[in-house]
């Protein structure tokens, strides 16, 4: 009991504001906001460590600007004035938009990219708020979590696209006469394709015609061996799924 109520009592005296506990708190965000950023940097993602851990941190100070605020004006300048000692962190809520916007890009074959770094900085700005207010408890059970997300359920999403009975294809070929024998192809185990988006292509963007085909599969049909029948196509040059 004697080292949990020490424990507590830490807690508390980190909790008030006072030069330890802004030094602990900027240490805390630098810390959690580097273990989200770590999974993202190891995948080359735009948005990685460096700038994880200073969205964190650069939440934690904003929150850690308004209770100096708050306090200067309540027990030093004895103003009575009423604040709103959240104001400072709304604004980070809503200014963390444009880096997420810049991370969300729209790519040549109709994939959006970049969601989930959008949602891992704007979750890592929540946090750095929780640890400027104190809140350590949450901020480091949100930290643990993000990190599960992003690292251990994205196998969990991939397993489920995996076994999805709808995929997307996007097939170059030489032609777009060639569309033709690509649809003949797919159907032929019973599958159904429910909608074809071509592009012509050109000299321009130095890539011959396209299709990305929306398949709905047919009980016991796997992504694998609808792949491996278009590939028997001659004209068929690269199949990605999208």
């Amino acid at each position: 009991m004697d080292v949990l109520n020490t424990v507590l009592d830490v807690l508390e005296y980190l909790r008030a504001f006072n030069p330890a506990s802004v030094v602990v708190r900027m240490v805390v965000a630098m810390v959690c906001g580097g273990m989200i950023g770590m999974e993202r940097a190891s995948k080359r993602r735009a948005a990685g460590f460096r700038t994880y851990m200073v969205v964190c941190m650069g939440a934690t100070l904003a929150m850690l600007l308004n209770q100096y605020i708050d306090l200067m004006l309540t027990e030093v300048w004895q103003i009575t004035q009423t604040t709103d000692a959240a104001r400072l962190g709304a604004q980070v809520i809503n200014g963390i938009g444009f880096l997420g916007a810049g991370t969300i890009i729209l790519t040549g074959s109709q994939q959006v990219k970049g969601l989930i770094t959008a949602a891992g900085l704007w979750a890592s700005a929540c946090m750095g708020l929780a640890i400027g207010a104190g809140f350590y408890e949450a901020a480091l059970v949100a930290c643990l979590m993000i990190g599960a997300i992003i690292v251990l359920f994205g196998r969990v999403e991939e397993w489920i696209v995996k076994r999805s009975r709808n995929m997307n294809l996007l097939v170059r070929f030489e032609s777009l006469e060639d569309v033709s024998s690509v649809i003949e192809k797919i159907r032929a185990g019973n599958n159904v394709v429910y909608d074809v988006e071509m592009n012509k292509g050109g000299e321009a963007s130095g890539e011959g015609p396209s299709a990305i085909f929306s398949i709905r599969l047919a009980k016991r049909v796997t992504h694998a061996a609808v792949i491996m029948s278009i590939a028997g196509v001659e004209s068929v040059r690269s199949i990605t799924e999208l």
